[in-house]
């Protein structure tokens, strides 16, 4: 189980980014840029968990995008 800050911190960073588009787990990586998250997976992962509760949208295309 991950832990709720994971999603916490990259729905703050990414609302604080101003984006108004579907991102990556690759452009959100880059947009954290804090060292936390190793990799897209682990956002990809995280991201994926909070879908399940209607928090995200992910977006099946290739390669997947997410909307907070």
């Amino acid at each position: 189980m991950y832990a709720l800050g994971e999603y916490e911190q990259i729905r703050q960073t990414v609302k604080a980014a101003d984006v108004e588009e579907p991102l990556t787990a690759s452009e959100i990586l880059e947009l954290l840029d804090d060292g936390e998250f190793e990799s897209p997976h682990r956002i990809a992962t995280v991201l994926g968990r909070r879908a399940e509760y209607g928090d995200v949208t992910v977006i099946r295309d290739r390669p997947y995008r997410y909307e907070l």
